[in-house]
């Protein structure tokens, strides 16, 4: 009588475990089925819904009398504004796309200066404004449109007795019952028939006219029936004999830099650098591994500090003429993958520091490159410093940041 049940138990069983695997094929389908009918819905949704166009801003305009630089707006990207020669910005130099698609800052405009801005009058004149152009107040001794003319007290006395280098007895001969006379070339016959004398022409004082070609880049030192030029002090004349050229005092070991320094040529001289890097501070420390280059020692993993800190910090040099035509562009920034690794996919570049940022933006020149351009003139003797960096991104993360610290030694001259 056993028997029996215990084989009806089995077949219960049996039966229960078909019933729950038709049940679990039933439900695996479906499951199947519900994936297949979501993923077709999604990939509908897809296209229906286009992807939302990044923000971006408005093209900016360049003010009247001034230029913009930049041609990237969406949001994050910088752009630069300059002034022509004779203007002033006013406003911002440089402006950021923001997130709701408007730039930050204030809306930049190019002010004329003044015509007295630039200090036309020399040797103690007063400069004032006249409807077309500014006049000179020129105090005594001087004259001329910008006072650079030494007045004449009182007539030079002429004689050959007095200054026979300068003023000479003519050349005289009787042709034909008549008495002809003539000057040396570079001399101006002067008085009457009778008491007639050859004078010095001044080319100096005669070539200093407005409009005159210019005899000199420099100095004009008039000569007994001629003139030469000069050269301010660490400059030799060209072959040319009027245009000069800088001496390079470092090439020529003519410089006094110590052991330990680094000689750098100027316009009409030199200057003995030694750059130093940064103090460590928390983290971040530097070693030197060349005269003009510091690295970042590595960085305890869990400093973010340490990471966002210039990996780099490199110094430059460079010499320019005073009033440098703009825009031009000075220094260059480029990245480089190091072998088998992959490369930054994005670059930006900004100025970061120095003593005199107006006069520069930062521009993109290609994907890999930015460029430091001058864009208002300076005028010299003076020294600029300005920072520039260059940031490195990978799938839009941060990687490294690269720092080049930029010094200008701007000459007195304009060449």
């Amino acid at each position: 009588q056993g028997c029996p049940g215990r084989q009806q138990l089995l077949a219960a069983v049996r039966q229960m475990q078909q019933l729950l695997k038709g049940q679990e094929t039933r439900f695996a389908e479906g499951l199947r089925l519900m994936k297949s009918r979501l993923s077709a819905l999604h990939t509908t949704l897809t296209k229906a819904a286009p992807e939302p166009a990044p923000v971006s801003c408005p093209a900016p305009q360049a003010p009247a009398g001034g230029r913009v630089f930049g041609t990237k707006y969406l949001v994050e990207h910088e752009v630069h504004f300059a002034c022509a020669p004779g203007f002033e910005l006013q406003g911002s130099s440089t402006r950021t796309c923001q997130a709701d698609g408007s730039w930050s800052g204030q809306e930049p405009r190019c002010t004329e200066l003044g015509a007295c801005s630039s200090s036309p009058c020399q040797n103690g004149g007063t400069c004032v404004e006249g409807p077309s152009q500014p006049r000179c107040l020129c105090p005594p001794p001087w004259s001329g449109a910008t006072c650079q003319h030494r007045m004449q007290t009182e007539p030079p006395a002429w004689s050959a007795t007095a200054d026979p280098a300068f003023s000479r007895k003519p050349r005289c001969a009787q042709v034909e019952r008549a008495q002809q006379c003539r000057c040396e070339p570079g001399f101006h016959m002067s008085g009457t028939a009778a008491a007639s004398l050859c004078r010095d022409v001044d080319e100096c004082e005669l070539y200093q006219a407005e409009g005159a070609p210019r005899l000199c880049v420099h100095a004009c030192i008039n000569l007994p029936g001629s003139y030469r030029c000069a050269c301010p002090s660490g400059y030799s004349l060209l072959g040319d004999g009027k245009s000069c050229e800088d001496i390079d005092e470092c090439a020529l070991s003519r410089d006094n830099c110590t052991r330990g320094t680094t000689c750098i040529n100027t316009g009409g001289g030199f200057q003995c650098v030694s750059p130093e890097c940064p103090q460590p501070g928390g983290n971040v420390t530097y070693v030197k591994t060349s005269p003009f280059q510091c690295e970042r020692n590595p960085c305890p993993m869990d400093s973010r500090s340490c990471h966002q800190a210039p990996k780099t910090i490199s110094f430059h040099y460079l010499p320019l003429p005073s009033n440098l035509l703009t825009p031009t562009p000075l220094f260059r920034m480029a990245t480089a993958a190091a072998p088998g690794r992959p490369g930054p996919d994005s670059l930006r570049f900004g100025i970061v520091g120095g003593n005199n940022r107006g006069h520069f933006v930062m521009q993109r020149s290609d994907r890999q490159t930015g460029e430091l351009i001058l864009v208002q003139s300076l005028k010299g003797p003076q020294t600029i410093q300005v920072d520039v960096d260059m940031s490195e991104y990978l799938d839009r993360n941060f990687q490294a940041k690269h720092l080049s610290k930029i010094t200008l030694f701007v000459s007195a001259y304009e060449f």
